[in-house]
């Protein structure tokens, strides 16, 4: 997954406004407990671009992917960026960090690309071991209204000319996935352009699916906002943001 994809991600997400994004988790964080110069790890990092921004914030984080490639690109943003962040390729679903951290954080789809009940529940479990008693759980999924309908069985395109895309979806019902199939075309200075393929495959989590999980990890006061919101979900929501505490005495 996410391979050489990695190298076109931040031109595709450069929309993105990562800092509201870091600003929102921290609010998250404040809302959960966790210090504001707490120890923190973010699975599923990707290329950094949320790492980075709440490490200046102050929080004494690692970032860990199972790509390669993206951890890579990471720390060559650190670097370029004068930051010390560590960054580890590691499968969120068997997390191990050293000691323990007061927030584990799951950003950007990462619980989505979980595309079985049994490695959410994996995830779940290994983060409450990797927790401090009263720490967090923060992360977010994309709702299954968004994966079912605004991706669903569609095609999306950019025509951008330095780099475009083709993005065909197919929703699989019975297993509550969408498989999405890129073919990304990156301009060369000749003006030719390179074509690359990826395929990926995201599972809509309902709350009840998320709830029941969280709750059989161990996890206690488990709460949903909306997109970028200190409020509760809403119809038509396309994203969720779920905060779980590991409770002070286990």
């Amino acid at each position: 997954m996410y391979t050489a994809f990695a190298h076109v991600y931040d031109a595709l997400m450069a929309t993105v406004d990562y800092g509201a994004w870091a600003g929102h988790y921290r609010q998250l964080m404040r809302l959960a407990g966790v210090p504001d110069k707490g120890k923190c790890v973010e699975c599923a990092c990707g290329t950094g671009s949320l790492t980075l921004p709440l490490r200046r914030m102050g929080y004494q984080i690692t970032g860990i992917d199972l790509s390669e490639d993206m951890i890579a690109a990471a720390m060559e943003k650190a670097r370029n960026a004068g930051l010390n962040v560590p960054f580890v390729r590691q499968d969120m679903t068997r997390l191990s960090v050293p000691g323990r951290v007061h927030c584990v954080l799951a950003t950007c789809d990462g619980v989505n690309y979980l595309t079985d009940g049994e490695q959410a529940r994996a995830f779940f479990r290994a983060a409450f071991s990797a927790l401090r008693p009263g720490g967090a759980l923060i992360f977010d999924v994309s709702t299954p209204e968004k994966l079912a309908v605004t991706l669903g069985n569609n095609t999306l395109y950019s025509d951008d000319e330095e780099i475009a895309y083709i993005w065909r979806n197919h929703y699989e019902e019975k297993k509550a996935c969408v498989h999405l199939d890129l073919s990304i075309f990156t301009r060369r200075p000749d003006g030719a352009y390179d074509r690359m393929e990826e395929h990926q495959l995201q599972r809509a989590h309902s709350r009840q699916e998320l709830r029941a999980a969280l709750r059989e990890a161990g996890f206690r006061d488990i709460r949903f906002f909306g997109r970028l919101r200190m409020t509760p979900p809403r119809k038509g929501d396309d994203r969720w943001h779920i905060v779980a505490r590991k409770p002070e005495t286990v």
